[in-house]
């Protein structure tokens, strides 16, 4: 990678870009000419996301592959860029998993892996490098959650819990960084047709019984929430059938937002 000094060009690190929404938030700002920082766990598939990225846009690529669900690797990951001497503009925190199932039915692990990625790694990457960027007085931030975040959704307890986490920590960052150049965008997408999605879920037969316009496309969702980070909005929700279901679920009593949101997890997915 070439250092900051090298080239006029700003960097953007995004995790979980291996696959999904992250891998096309990757291709979005190779394309608007940030050179990028891949993170995952898989590198094989990082070092060939790499080469055809720089390939295609003229832009430095690098690799990281880290598991970020271990404690200590957001520092582990800071430290190491620094020794490049790599400085991180846009901050994209992708990286996270879904569970589907009855709360009482799975495995304590499996709880316990999506609070450590969704809630604890992204927590972590964002105490590694904010405080630079505030330094700075500069950065761009953008988290990833899921409409999830709005309402419970039985059989995705801990996974919708774990968004809310998310949506509440980046509106108090938003609003805590007012003034000092570094925004916090919230990115929330309905459900997307993406591997960690019908991984999660065996939910490929499911999916197709879905009305396509439930369905939200990656690259879609990708556009929107990278335009809205650049801007600094706070939060971020594609599609206007999302952006209906946030307005109805802050607005609906209680027991009808769970009664929905439990019929959205067990026919949805």
């Amino acid at each position: 990678m070439k250092t900051k000094k090298s080239n006029s060009r700003a960097t953007a690190l995004i995790t979980g870009a291996s696959s999904g929404i992250g891998e096309v938030l990757a291709q979005r700002c190779a394309a608007a000419q940030y050179d990028v920082v891949l993170v995952a766990r898989s590198a094989d598939k990082l070092q060939a996301l790499a080469s055809s990225l720089s390939s295609q846009y003229g832009i430095d690529a690098s690799v990281q592959a880290a598991d970020l669900a271990r404690p200590g690797a957001a520092a582990t990951l800071a430290a190491a860029l620094q020794r490049k001497n790599c400085t991180v503009d846009v901050l994209i925190n992708c990286a996270g998993v879904l569970q589907q199932g009855p709360f009482a039915d799975m495995d304590s692990a499996l709880h316990q892996g999506m609070i450590d990625l969704n809630i604890s790694a992204l927590t972590a990457m964002l105490s590694a490098f904010l405080p630079g960027m505030v330094q700075r007085g500069s950065g761009r931030v953008l988290n990833v959650a899921s409409v999830a975040a709005f309402q419970p959704i039985p059989t995705l307890a801990t996974y919708a819990a774990s968004k809310a986490y998310v949506l509440s920590l980046s509106e108090s960052l938003s609003e805590e960084l007012r003034g000092t150049g570094v925004t916090i965008t919230t990115l929330c997408p309905g459900i997307t047709a993406t591997n960690m999605l019908t991984q999660a879920s065996g939910a490929n037969q499911k999916l197709n019984e879905l009305p396509s316009f439930l369905i939200g496309d990656v690259e879609e969702v990708a556009a929107q929430g990278l335009a809205a980070c650049l801007r600094g909005d706070a939060i971020c929700v594609p599609g206007a059938v999302n952006q209906a279901a946030v307005i109805a679920s802050r607005s609906a009593p209680k027991w009808l937002v769970r009664r929905i949101g439990g019929l959205l997890g067990r026919k949805a997915l």
